[in-house]
């Protein structure tokens, strides 16, 4: 699998503040690690889509991670908000993760990431195009 970086994203890793710039690198290598392992998605374009990284894959929806200086001990994982992936996600995980209305799961800057829950809400973002006429994505 190719993956394309994007130099600009790493700045801005760079620029999250210490505590915070690990987790979301954890995330980030999440998503990589996950996109290797998935199926059908050809290759990983990471990018800045409104100044947050971004990834996409052809035939997937556009996932986004960022921290917010406004909420200075959260973070969260951004989800094309006119797709069946939060909805989905609530109906597999509603106990694990907690949510923002249609468009993110959201994590504190303490918690333990569930990883194999997470890992497969990765996978069905980077294939959604291909999973979403699929009863629950086909999860």
């Amino acid at each position: 699998m190719e993956i394309r970086e994007n130099p600009d994203v790493k700045k801005l890793f760079d620029d999250y503040p210490g505590a915070m710039r690990q987790n979301m690198l954890r995330l980030r290598q999440l998503i990589l690690d996950t996109a290797s392992e998935t199926d059908g998605k050809g290759h990983l374009e990471e990018t800045l889509k409104w100044g947050e990284p971004s990834y996409v894959t052809k035939g997937g929806s556009t996932l986004r991670i960022d921290w917010k200086p406004s909420k200075p001990d959260h973070y969260a994982m951004y989800f094309h908000c006119q797709s069946k992936l939060i909805d989905t996600f609530r109906q597999l995980y509603g106990g694990t993760f907690a949510f923002d209305g249609n468009r993110a799961i959201l994590f504190e800057e303490s918690d333990d990431l569930p990883v194999e829950e997470l890992a497969h809400c990765i996978a069905l973002t980077l294939t959604y195009h291909k999973r979403k006429h699929l009863p629950l994505l086909g999860a």
